[in-house]
């Protein structure tokens, strides 16, 4: 005895023929009519009267079919239970750019682990575009990306802003510019430079803001982290936004500091940090609980911020 052949009795039942069952269930008629036919024989009774006008069910399938009906009813109570701990038990997958980890990601994840100990998040390191990719094929549940001010996302994802902030240049702090309040783009432009690779919003800003003339001497690299390692030593000075500098262990541990960048014009415009999602109108309770605890630790870093700088 197989599920699908209670499946196609009700169905018979409930449609009233063998043909509006096939079509409906997407089964030949014969198909249908031989899975029901090994049925009858496994049982010993004739749930169907096959006759020239078509088949319906019997007295002996009707007798029957209340407990049909239960067997269909546990198996679907039963995937429902198995789907349920499936989507309990995956990982949260998020994408990030790899920009305000030490400010927004990682306390987030520790409040997510003392608020929901069982759950499970994947954080990977990814391209803008791959995040996007991501959302839409259902491998990723969430991400964090950089935009600038007339950036467009797909219509299949939902953005929410976290953080805000103008770019900053980013030097050792045994640099001759961090004795400035600002530095120039032509100050920039005379040092040896680290670039955001390709993809990344720091490396369009770049190119917005130095033109066609690059510093002589570029290093490229991916995300935020691994160019504040190696300006912290001293492999040159990059641009990131704000709040990807304040607060970070590198700038309290005195190894580098931002400085405002002036001379830059509409080319140095605000960045924003955005979390985006699949528009899905039942997310998991992890990844709920992940998209809360993202939102509350930006609001109250942007209010510890706001509070230090007046």
């Amino acid at each position: 005895m197989r599920i699908e052949q209670l499946e196609y009795i009700a169905a018979v039942t409930q449609l009233g023929s063998l043909r509006r069952a096939s079509e409906h269930l997407h089964v030949s008629q014969p198909a249908l009519s031989e899975a029901v036919s090994k049925l009858e024989r496994e049982l010993g009774v004739a749930l169907l009267d096959r006759r020239r006008s078509g088949a319906r069910i019997s007295r002996a399938g009707r007798d029957l079919l209340p407990r049909i009906e239960e067997v269909l009813q546990a198996v679907d109570a039963l995937r429902t239970a198995a789907g349920d701990q499936r989507t309990a038990a995956r990982a949260v997958r998020l994408g990030t750019v790899n920009t305000a980890t030490s400010q927004l990601l990682f306390p987030s994840l520790r409040s997510l682990q003392q608020s929901h100990p069982e759950a499970t998040v994947e954080v990977l390191d990814m391209l803008q575009a791959e995040i996007e990719a991501g959302l839409a094929e259902g491998t990723l549940d969430l991400g964090l990306v950089n935009v600038l001010p007339g950036d467009d996302l797909p219509i299949s994802v939902q953005a929410t802003p976290l953080l805000t902030g103008r770019p900053v240049v980013v030097l050792p702090a045994w640099h001759p510019y961090a004795a400035q309040p600002e530095v120039s783009v032509e100050d920039l432009r005379r040092e040896p430079f680290i670039l955001m690779r390709s993809g990344y919003v720091m490396h369009r800003l770049a190119h917005r803001l130095f033109g066609e003339r690059l510093p002589p001497s570029c290093r490229t690299t991916d995300g935020a982290e691994m160019g504040k390692l190696m300006v912290s030593e001293g492999l040159g000075l990059t641009l990131l936004p704000a709040f990807s500098v304040t607060g970070d262990p590198l700038e309290r541990a005195g190894a580098i500091v931002a400085r405002p960048i002036v001379g830059a014009g509409d080319a140095a415009a605000a960045i924003t940090l955005l979390l985006v999602e699949r528009r899905d109108p039942h997310p998991s309770e992890q990844v709920a609980a992940l998209v809360d605890t993202l939102t509350q630790r930006a609001r109250t870093w942007t209010e510890q911020v706001s509070v230090r700088t007046r």
